[in-house]
Order: C-alpha cells, then sequence, then structure tokens
C-alpha cells in the first residue's frame, strides 16, 4: 500500500501550500460536481482543501444531470451543467464528465488528481495578469473596476459575479451515494454575467447582492460557443 498512499498524501499536502506566484490575482478552480455521483466525494474533498486558501477561488458547481439515477442534488443547477458543456465546446471536447476541474478557465482535469490540479494552479499563477480588478462592498451594493493591463485583455469579454455558501452538509437518502452525510465548500449560488466589455476603456459599475456570503467576481473572455481563459478574478467575504 505504501506506493500508492504516500504520494497521494504528498500530492494533498501541496493542496494546503500557499502559491509562490508574482501576482496577487487568485487562481480560479471550478469543480464540477453532483451529490448522485459515486466517483464526486474524492474531489469534493480536494476542492474543501482549497476553500480557505486567498491565493485561490474555489468553486463548487453542482450539476443536474445526474439527477435521474435516484437522488435530486439539491444544489444542482442547469446554469452550471450549460456552463459546463460551453467549456467542452470551445475546449473541442465532446462529452462532460463529473467531477471535473477548470482551473482559471482553460485547463479540464477529470478525475480526483492533486498533482494534476495542483501543477495547472500553478503554472497558471505564474502568469502576468492581464486585468486589474477591485471590488469594494457595502451593504448590498457592490462596487467594480476593472482596468486592462495588456493589449492582450482585449475583445469580447464577460463580468460575472456569484455567491458561494462555504459550508453545506447533506444526508443523501437515494442513488450512488445513499447512506451518505456529504460536506460541500464554496458551493456555488446566483451566477449571473453583469455585463459585457472589450477592454478597450476601463470598467466601472455596480450590483447589488444580498445576505453575507462571499461574493466573487470574475472578468473571462467569451469565445465562439462558452467561456474562454479568465482574466481577472477577486472576492470579497
Amino acid at each position: 500500500m505504501k506506493p500508492l498512499i504516500y504520494p497521494v498524501l504528498a500530492a494533498f499536502s501541496l493542496l494546503a501550500a500557499p502559491l509562490q506566484a508574482e501576482q496577487d490575482q487568485p487562481v480560479v478552480v471550478e469543480l464540477f460536481t453532483s451529490q448522485g455521483c459515486s466517483s464526486c466525494p474524492a474531489a469534493d474533498e480536494m476542492l474543501a482543501e482549497l476553500a480557505d486558501r486567498e491565493d485561490i477561488i474555489a468553486l463548487a458547481l453542482h450539476v443536474d444531470y445526474w439527477d435521474y439515477i435516484g437522488w435530486e442534488d439539491p444544489f444542482g443547477d442547469p446554469a452550471h451543467a450549460e456552463r459546463q458543456r460551453g467549456y467542452a465546446a470551445v475546449g473541442g471536447r465532446r462529452s462532460v464528465y463529473t467531477p471535473e476541474f477548470i482551473v482559471q478557465g482553460q485547463t479540464d482535469i477529470v478525475g480526483a488528481k492533486p498533482m494534476k490540479l495542483m501543477d495547472a494552479v500553478e503554472r497558471h499563477a505564474e502568469a502576468a495578469p492581464q486585468v486589474a480588478l477591485t471590488l469594494t462592498r457595502s451593504g448590498e451594493t457592490v462596487d467594480i473596476t476593472a482596468k486592462p493591463l495588456t493589449d492582450a485583455a482585449a475583445g469580447p469579454m464577460h463580468v460575472h459575479m456569484l455567491r458561494y455558501s462555504p459550508m453545506e452538509r447533506t444526508k443523501v437518502t437515494r442513488g450512488e451515494n445513499a447512506g451518505h452525510v456529504m460536506e460541500h465548500s464554496n458551493v456555488v449560488r446566483g451566477w449571473q454575467v453583469l455585463a459585457d466589455w472589450d477592454g478597450s476603456a476601463p470598467l466601472s459599475l455596480t450590483a447589488k447582492t444580498k445576505g453575507d456570503q462571499p461574493v466573487v467576481v470574475i472578468v473571462q473572455r467569451q469565445e465562439q460557443g462558452g467561456p474562454g481563459a479568465i482574466l481577472a478574478a477577486a472576492r470579497i467575504k
């Protein structure tokens, strides 16, 4: 067992280590997951290891396409599945799977593979920032400013805003995970596109948000068929 256990433990220790990066902007890690998927708990655990890190914005997007096998995921959202299909279309992939990690809108990792995940995170963390993004929250109002830092920050982009619940716990009574109490970190709620932006001039806008859940804003290139590279992200807890 040692040849298997030690590499896995070492890989999980990487998830807790801060990145050595030259930029202050966090790397976005999206996990497409489902309570109806027996392969997902290991990936959910990996995301939980990343959830409290300031240098990573870890997001759990629960999909709904496993609901038919006997358990309806209470956090499943068809919009999350549509976002995942958009990534697949842009990446030339014919199918979608759970669990799947998408790092910075560009690198896809199918399954719970901590070493591959952290290799991707570190690679994206080393890239020079293309957009400066700042958030200010006052009550239920979030002020957002963004400005391009390079000529590459041009073309069609979407400004996204979402909230997430830091921890959710569910007792699953049917389906592949029946009998288990499942814990999920950073469960995404209320994802919306606030604006289109082409980067030709600085951006300034105001958005409304209710409740005290953390707020994340993402500036992401929009490709034909779906979402592309994430150029900037910021969070207010």
